[in-house]
């Protein structure tokens, strides 16, 4: 599966999406994309999973993906802007095949072959069910971005959305072979796990993306110099990541960590609320991105490892799609949801008497919109630290050696 989806996900970015001449063939590359993302991101979790059986070893496997996985949007806007400053924006998409092509050869010379679990059979309707339902959702808040929330079109899809998820979480329960068999979610532990991971991939988005347009627009820098902004969080997020899956989880168990985490990133998010037009890097900037790369590394590997802890062999793939796909729900909300509140924000600034003309005025307006973005993110960061505080069992979350997963080919 790990060489199928880089071979022809590769090339479905390089022919169609980099190469695209029109927004339609832009959006079908990023669509293939996706879709071989969605057979990836699963299969390198379980892989994990199953190479790595003993407890301090995949402690210290789940770190390291767990850092990686939080720290992969900052160092894409690192490379993001070596690439559109030194060549143009379709290298974004052009460099993606020849990391697949590193990947692919890795793939086949390394990973070893696994029979095919011929017994497993694809749940068709609830497919069908949560796709549509997910689509409905994440379409509903799109369009409340671009068409304002009064938009009957908006509510429409998000209540169609919720009422295909709740027919398909009824078809689990009925279902011979469910897609997603309601004891992996039901599960405290996993469900809290889940649910750290959405909350915190919709609040990262408020700190990758408007804080990017801080330090461009009203800060000055260039997209290579917006890069190297975020290496610092980047290393305190993969400190955190590392030490919270190989010493605090085995120690205090995932009630305390977790929680701990997502506090830590509201406080670095609420933080960034108190910059203003004149506000500097090294003083106002770097000390909240610090808190919350710490909070983000004590949420993502903790969360990671805990989803997918004691799954019965057969829930195995499931545990580490729903992982990925949290995370995916996430970030679709999270980005309409943060810029409609940005939106917002600035149009009432420029409405509440001022001249819209003055560009001291545009700017103020602007630095609205991002203190509105960062402050939600961090009121989703705060939900997140109580929900996981509640959800989460006290003590130490072990997870049964013999109930390792499998890949299913």
């Amino acid at each position: 599966m790990w060489p199928l989806s880089h071979r022809w996900g590769g090339s479905g970015r390089l022919g169609s999406a980099g190469a695209g001449r029109n927004f339609e063939v832009l959006v079908t590359g990023r669509a293939l994309q996706g879709l071989f993302g969605a057979l990836l991101a699963p299969a390198a979790l379980s892989l994990l999973t199953t190479t790595f059986t003993d407890a301090k070893e995949r402690a210290k496997a789940f770190g390291i993906f767990g850092a990686i996985a939080g720290s992969g949007a900052a160092v894409g806007l690192l490379l993001g802007g070596l690439l559109t400053e030194y060549l143009n924006w379709r290298w974004t998409l052009y460099v993606n095949p020849i990391i697949a092509v590193v990947a692919i050869v890795g793939g086949w010379l390394l990973l070893e072959r696994t029979e095919r679990d011929r017994g497993a059979k694809l749940d068709i309707p609830g497919t069908v069910l949560v796709t549509a339902g997910l689509f409905g959702i994440v379409y509903g808040f799109s369009n409340a971005e671009s068409h304002d929330w009064s938009s009957p079109l908006s509510w429409g899809f998000l209540a169609a959305g919720a009422a295909l998820l709740a027919v398909f979480a009824w078809w689990q329960t009925r279902a011979a072979h469910p897609l997603l068999p309601l004891r992996v979610l039901l599960d405290r532990n996993r469900g809290a796990a889940f649910a750290a991971l959405l909350v915190a991939s919709a609040g990262m988005f408020g700190v990758f993306l408007f804080l990017t347009y801080y330090l461009q627009l009203t800060l000055g820098f260039s997209a290579i110099q917006t890069g190297l902004a975020f290496l610092p969080m980047v290393d305190t997020l993969m400190v955190s990541a590392t030490m919270s899956t190989t010493f605090l989880l085995s120690f205090v168990g995932p009630k305390i960590v977790v929680p701990l985490g997502t506090a830590l990133g509201a406080v670095g998010l609420f933080w960034l609320t108190t910059l203003g037009l004149d506000s500097s890097y090294a003083a106002n900037v770097l000390p909240p991105l610090l808190v919350t790369g710490l909070g983000i590394g004590l949420v993502m590997a903790p969360s990671m490892s805990v989803g997918t802890s004691g799954v019965a062999t057969e829930d195995a793939g499931v545990a580490s799609a729903s992982l990925n796909t949290m995370q995916q729900i996430g970030n679709s909300i999270g980005t309409p949801l943060l810029n409609t509140l940005a939106a917002s924000a600035a149009t009432s600034y420029l409405v509440g008497g001022r001249n819209p003309a003055d560009k001291l005025v545009q700017a103020q307006a602007a630095m609205d919109s991002y203190t509105t973005a960062f402050m939600w993110s961090a009121l989703l960061f705060a939900a997140g630290a109580l929900i996981t505080a509640l959800l989460f069992r006290r003590g130490i979350a072990t997870a049964d050696p013999d109930a390792a997963p499998t890949v299913h080919m």
